[in-house]
């Protein structure tokens, strides 16, 4: 399959989503690991309304049919089914008539963006609003409107999705994504659909690392995870959490909260050595779902990668990040990137050279090209010098890639040369 082709389905699964009323919890979560169901198996978890999840609680679970405001004449001027982004999440249920005046206060718009609808939620605290553009409340004349917000809040369930892809040894690599976000492309469904097409593909190649992919609403579900899998953390050597996947601007790694963790050290290397545009930023305990793993008890090694990162783009949170924002060759690039990423983790050994008393010669065994002088053949001979002086059993191709400058590729495949030749033996990761 063609990376268009691969471009073109994840762009169409962006379109596809895009319609469904997500939240925290409610049917448009459903609805939403549904169909990504369809494309990789998962397994679907339900956590009732009222458990404890360290400290925090799993709240009532919301769902939502319609809600619209009416002016005196019967017409709606602010439509749920136009755009879920009018609805302020986890509104409770309204039916009711009152003054522009009375309205105001549940209102919200971007004066400063005023063709644009905003996306605000209030999951914790029950109340109700209306988010519409500036131009729309500008026109409302004084009067009597009809507010109506079909809702229900009631315990039920937050749901979660869980996909894995086995491994040769059971130390997982971690891929988690957000499904609780509405009409919003770029936050966060084109991350859902590079997760989905890169777990497919990791599928397909033999995997020495478990890869276990999380969909689950942010904050809350991330914290539900982890109070549900304490046990098995341990298990979790490398992590990312993909959001913000399909803009067109460039790449940006957040480092984990250990700041030189193997998957940090990875993701820099890639981006460096790809020639992709990139950005590398310190840690912070504020973002995405990186903030969970990352809590002190757990000091997970998870960054996150997005493209710009939230609220660094004018269309973050408001219905401008529509599908049209977010652009197939944007998702590939990201998913070529997460693929290029995995690569490094999958063939980052360790190797003992077993001739190191002096250079061996590599002219007899066929190890040095015949073509001398070319750059890429250069290249593959200085990585074989490498590989064989930093192959101790204790420097790992990585480290080997960045103590000599060359690309991890060129490395790794220098170590399966050797390999084969008989001059060293892989210790381990």
């Amino acid at each position: 399959m063609t990376t268009e082709t691969v471009g073109r389905e994840m762009h169409a699964l962006v379109e596809r989503l895009y319609p469904l009323c997500r939240s925290i919890t409610g049917d448009g979560v459903r609805r939403t690991l549904e169909i990504v169901g369809e494309s990789v198996p998962l397994r679907i978890h339900e956590v009732p309304t009222g458990t404890e999840v360290l400290d925090w609680t799993v709240p009532r679970e919301w769902n939502i049919r319609d809600a619209y405001i009416k002016d005196a004449s019967g017409a709606r001027v602010v439509d749920f089914a136009e755009s879920n982004l009018h609805v302020v999440g986890y509104s409770v249920p309204v039916s009711a008539t009152m003054s522009l005046e009375e309205l105001r206060g549940h209102l919200h718009t971007l004066p400063d963006q005023p063709d644009l609808i905003p996306y605000r939620t209030s999951y914790y605290a029950e109340t109700w609003g209306f988010c519409l553009r500036e131009n729309t409340l500008a026109g409302l004349p004084e009067g009597d409107y009809e507010v109506r917000i079909d809702s229900t809040l009631a315990d039920g369930h937050l749901t979660y999705g869980e996909h894995v892809v086995p491994g040769r040894v059971p130390d997982e690599v971690l891929v988690s994504c957000h499904v609780c976000h509405p009409s919003l492309a770029n936050d966060n469904l084109a991350g859902i659909a590079v997760a989905t097409r890169l777990a497919r593909r990791l599928a397909e190649s033999d995997p020495w690392y478990t890869y276990r992919f999380l969909f689950m609403p942010g904050t809350i579900g991330a914290i539900t995870w982890l109070a549900r899998n304490r046990e098995r953390v341990a298990r979790v050597k490398h992590g990312l959490v993909l959001a913000c996947a399909g803009d067109g601007g460039a790449l940006t790694y957040k480092r984990s909260r250990r700041g030189d963790a193997e998957i940090d050290r990875v993701v820099r290397h890639v981006l460096r050595t790809s020639g992709r545009e990139h950005e590398i930023v310190d840690f912070s305990p504020y973002g995405y779902d990186e903030r969970q793993f990352c809590s002190p008890g757990f000091d997970l090694p998870v960054g996150s990668l997005t493209r710009t990162p939230y609220a660094g783009y004018p269309e973050y949170h408001t219905s401008a990040d529509n599908p049209g924002f977010v652009s197939p060759e944007a998702m590939t690039d990201t998913l070529e990137t997460c693929w290029e990423i995995t690569r490094v983790l999958e063939r980052n050994h360790r190797y003992l050279n077993l001739s190191p008393y002096g250079e061996p010669q590599l002219g007899r065994r066929g190890l040095y090209g015949s073509l001398g002088g070319r750059s890429d053949t250069k290249q593959a001979q200085m990585a074989m010098l490498w590989v064989l002086n930093l192959s101790d059993g204790e420097h790992s191709l990585l480290d080997i890639a960045e103590r000599s400058d060359l690309p991890f590729a060129t490395v790794a495949d220098a170590a399966q040369a050797l390999r084969g030749a008989g001059l060293v033996k892989e210790k381990g990761k």
